[in-house]
């Protein structure tokens, strides 16, 4: 496997012998960012590296050079996802802040807006760990410790908004997982559609008793 080397542009493809055009973006960013869309579009395990090379316009050697293995590569697109996963969230809430139980009900309210979206096919995270099962796989080592961060964030809230045990924060981490895969089997016109008022009801359950 071809390693970066310090003495040579990975921003170019080099060692094509052609530079590139000022106005085209780093060879690291179009890589990234097709290597993400295709992931996402048809699996982990379908994509190839040379197919990620040619479509972002790139080599093979140029890939390697900015991404160490395929593996790394997936783990780092993971990783932005989740990122911007949590700033997702972080925006949602700002608007209840102190309220615990509004966090909650704004993060449902938003989720099912946001499942909803014509360009969604579930949760990138959650699609790498079933399709990336191997323990120590670097991929399935982001998407675990993000659900793992996921339900931590939700028995946090639900603590915080008078809940006597976890069962709370369970039931809402098993329907946001499972609106992801009714998205992506019956549609945005299926089950995915009731998330919110599915989410509230059960929080009024547990919260209020009634």
């Amino acid at each position: 496997m071809a390693t970066r080397n310090s003495g040579e542009d990975v921003h170019g493809d080099s060692e094509a012998g052609v530079a590139a055009p000022a106005s085209k973006r780093p060879a690291r960013d179009r890589i990234f960012e097709t290597a993400r869309e295709l992931f996402y579009q048809h699996g982990i395990r379908a994509v190839g590296v040379e197919t990620i090379a040619a479509e972002a316009d790139a080599t093979k050697m140029t890939l390697y050079r900015n991404f160490p293995s395929k593996d790394e590569l997936v783990a780092e697109v993971l990783r932005e996802q989740e990122r911007e996963y949590w700033a997702w969230w972080e925006g949602v809430t700002a608007c209840c802040c102190g309220d615990p139980r509004g966090q909650l009900e704004a993060i449902f309210d938003a989720f099912e807006t946001k499942a909803c979206d014509s360009d969604i096919h579930g949760c990138p995270l959650s699609n790498a760990a079933i399709e990336l099962h191997e323990e120590n796989h670097p991929a399935q080592v982001v998407s675990v410790n993000y659900k793992k961060e996921l339900h931590r964030r939700l028995v946090e809230l639900c603590r915080g908004a008078g809940a006597k045990n976890d069962d709370l924060a369970d039931a809402l981490m098993l329907m946001m997982e499972g609106a992801y895969i009714s998205r992506v089997t019956l549609g945005a016109e299926g089950p995915v559609r009731a998330v919110s008022r599915s989410a509230r009801a059960l929080i009024k359950l547990h919260l209020d008793g009634c």
